[in-house]
C-alpha cells in the first residue's frame, strides 16, 4: 500500500492532500469535507481507512488554504469549493498511478454540495457519489445533471437534514438511494454508527466501480 502526502498544484493555489493507494485498487474515492474541517477530519479518515481495507484508493485534501480557511465566509463558498474539487479531479486524471481508476466522491455536510456539483460537471466521468449527513440541497439547481449513482446517508435523529435530503433525492435523476441510519445524529457519533456509514459507502462504491 502506497501512502504519501501530495501537493495538488492548481492554476491559482497549491493544496495539501493525503493519498493512499492499496495494491490493485478498485477505484479512487476523493473526499470533499464540510465547513471548518480538513484532510485531517477524524470521521472522514475513519471512513477512508475502511475503504482502503476494501481495496479502494483515497484522497483527502484541503479545499482551502490555511489563510483562506480563516475567513469564515469561504467555508460556505460552494462555488469556490466546487471549482477546487473539479480542478483537483482534473489533477488526479493526470497522475500516472491513478489516472485510469474509477472515480467516486465522498462528501460530508456542505462538502456533499460541492461533490454533487462536481459530479454534474464531469457527467459519466464520475462513477459514484456518497453523501454523509450532507447538504445536497445546496446543489439543487444542478442535481438534474448528476449522472453518477448517488447514495445519501442521514442519521435518523437529524430530522431537518432528512427533509433537505429528501428534497434533493426527488430532484436527482440518476440511480439514487437515501438510507437513514437508525439511532444516529448528524455527526454519527453514537457507537457503531460511523462504521455503518463506512460499510454502506464501501458497498456503494464497490458496486458501481465494478461497472466501469
Amino acid at each position: 500500500m502506497l501512502k504519501e502526502e501530495v501537493q495538488i498544484v492548481l492554476e491559482d493555489v497549491t493544496l495539501d492532500g493525503n493519498l493512499v493507494i492499496p495494491d490493485s485498487p478498485k477505484g479512487l474515492v476523493i473526499f470533499s469535507h464540510g465547513s471548518g474541517s480538513s484532510r485531517f477530519s477524524p470521521r472522514n479518515n475513519y471512513v477512508a481507512r475502511l475503504l482502503q481495507q476494501n481495496g479502494m484508493a483515497t484522497l483527502l485534501f484541503d479545499l482551502l488554504t490555511r489563510s483562506e480557511d480563516m475567513l469564515y465566509e469561504n467555508r460556505f463558498d460552494i462555488d469556490r469549493l466546487t471549482q477546487r474539487l473539479i480542478e483537483t479531479t482534473q489533477w488526479v486524471k493526470g497522475q500516472k498511478d491513478i489516472l485510469n481508476l474509477a472515480l467516486g466522491y465522498f462528501g460530508a455536510s456542505t462538502g456533499a454540495a460541492s461533490a454533487l456539483r462536481a459530479a454534474a460537471f464531469f457527467g459519466n466521468g464520475i462513477q459514484a457519489v456518497v453523501s454523509r449527513g450532507g447538504r445536497p440541497d445546496l446543489a439543487l439547481g444542478e442535481l438534474h445533471g448528476v449522472e453518477a449513482p448517488t447514495l445519501l446517508l442521514v442519521g435518523s435523529f437529524d430530522t431537518e437534514v432528512i427533509r433537505l435530503n429528501q428534497k434533493a433525492l426527488d430532484n436527482l435523476q440518476c440511480q439514487k438511494k437515501m438510507e437513514i441510519i437508525p439511532g444516529a445524529s448528524h455527526l454519527f457519533e453514537e457507537p457503531g454508527k460511523l462504521r455503518e456509514v463506512a460499510n454502506a459507502a464501501a458497498d456503494w462504491f464497490e458496486k458501481w466501480f465494478d461497472q466501469k
